[in-house]
């Protein structure tokens, strides 16, 4: 996974980088080798923020957090995140194996909307 790191008002340290990637190597398991992240890291006033963002194909996670320590936004903002992967993994997963209600097979294993011949009975 690529990852890229934004500091605004703030600079980022190798302390938050570890973090981050420590955070994003179990989130990376889950999407895949393609994904890339964004972290982006602001102070304004006496406000820490950590927004990560996870790409991966045409589809985006977003997470932000908010705190007074920037280690504590961090680690909010990437379980946010792996939560939100593990939800999209189970609904995809479960749009795959269950088919929509018209595309259910019938009890006497033909397809709805086939038509019986004479000669089947």
């Amino acid at each position: 996974m690529v990852i890229e790191y934004t500091g605004r008002q703030t600079v980022v340290t190798q302390k938050y980088k570890d973090l981050a990637a420590a955070g994003l190597k179990r989130i990376d398991k889950m999407v895949g080798e393609r994904a890339t992240a964004h972290v982006v890291l602001t102070a304004v006033k006496y406000r820490m923020i950590a927004e990560v963002t996870v790409t991966q194909g045409g589809q985006s996670m977003v997470s932000n957090c908010e705190s007074a320590e920037m280690t504590t936004a961090l680690r909010d903002a990437l379980a946010k995140l792996e939560q939100k992967v593990i939800r999209q993994r189970q609904r995809t997963s479960t749009i795959k194996r269950h088919p929509r209600a018209g595309e259910i097979p019938a009890e006497d294993g033909k397809l709805p909307g086939t038509v019986a011949t004479a000669e089947e009975g």
